[in-house]
């Protein structure tokens, strides 16, 4: 592909949100790869420098690897568009929206798009009310959270409790949500075009951190080994629900394929992991298009507003 002149482009890296372990490796992978793309790329990570900087360094462009609050949330995009800098990724609104998975929900639900049922909760919700719209066993989690950080599946009017302050550690808005039973799959979006499914099995019970991050033993199928149709429709589906937030650039959308090949659709994520364990990369790789060519048609993807 030819290079555009990007100018001199900051990665932003690490931050202070509670996914930070994995953001610096994401920053670490992108950076050197936009380096050996011949890429004028420097690393930076918002918890050391104030945002300004970019402007004293006199940085032209930004590539987000940030994850979680205060990367993915809309307030770094707010801030580089004051500044004028165009980035990676999607606008304000699309990523303040996509990292709250409440409202997200509910924007799907008027539009169609199918999403395991829930309820917000507090710590004065009753656990047979909840139980008895749900059923059991259900997922607590944090609303604006990622890498299910926070969350937990319970089976037991004992743990519901602790779910609970588990995940309003993390967040002050709390969903319990119908646990759907089926296949775990993603849908990376790059710019209009949906990659290839990737299908992710767990030698546990929950695709949850550990078994994303940590585990040497979840398993990941790219082509996911679904039916032809049955995966363009699904791709179809994860599009939609990546414009109707208003998403651009790229994001993976996540979702379960349900025993009646039912998908419902769980979450989208804004600047999705770059590890050695991450998925975007893994379709990207399944479509052709290695990994510095990845990172290269992301940043040429540059949101300006």
């Amino acid at each position: 592909m030819s290079m555009p002149d990007f100018g001199k482009v900051a990665v932003l890296l690490g931050g202070r949100s509670a996914e930070r372990e994995i953001s610096l490796k994401s920053g670490d992978a992108v950076l050197n790869a936009l380096l050996r793309k011949g890429i004028n790329a420097h690393p930076f990570d918002p918890a050391h420098l104030p945002l300004e900087a970019l402007l004293q360094q006199e940085f032209e462009r930004a590539f987000i690897a940030l994850h979680g609050r205060y990367g993915e949330d809309g307030s770094v995009q707010g801030a580089l568009e004051l500044m004028g800098l165009p980035y990676t990724g999607s606008g304000i609104l699309a990523s303040a929206l996509a990292m709250d998975k409440w409202r997200t929900k509910l924007i799907w639900q008027a539009v169609g798009i199918s999403t395991p049922r829930y309820v917000i909760i507090d710590a004065k919700s009753d656990f047979n009310e909840v139980a008895a719209y749900l059923d059991l066993p259900m997922i607590i989690k944090p609303a604006r959270e990622g890498s299910t950080i926070g969350l937990s599946k319970i089976e037991t009017k004992k743990d519901f409790s602790d779910a609970y302050q588990l995940a309003a550690q993390h967040d002050s808005l709390v969903l319990a949500e119908q646990f759907v039973e089926g296949r775990e799959l993603t849908a990376a979006i790059l710019g209009e075009m949906p990659l290839p499914l990737v299908r992710i099995e767990v030698t546990g019970e929950l695709y949850d951190y550990h078994a994303k991050y940590l585990a040497n033993d979840t398993r990941y199928f790219c082509p996911s080994g679904l039916p032809d149709e049955l995966s363009q429709q699904i791709q179809a589906q994860a599009l939609r629900a990546h414009r109707i937030l208003g998403c651009a650039g790229w994001s993976r959308v996540d979702l379960i394929l349900d025993k009646n090949d039912q998908p419902f659709f769980l979450e989208v994520n804004t600047s999705p992991g770059m590890t050695d364990h991450s998925l975007v990369p893994m379709a990207a790789r399944a479509a052709g298009i290695s990994f510095e060519d990845l990172v290269v048609k992301i940043l040429a993807l540059s949101y300006v507003e």
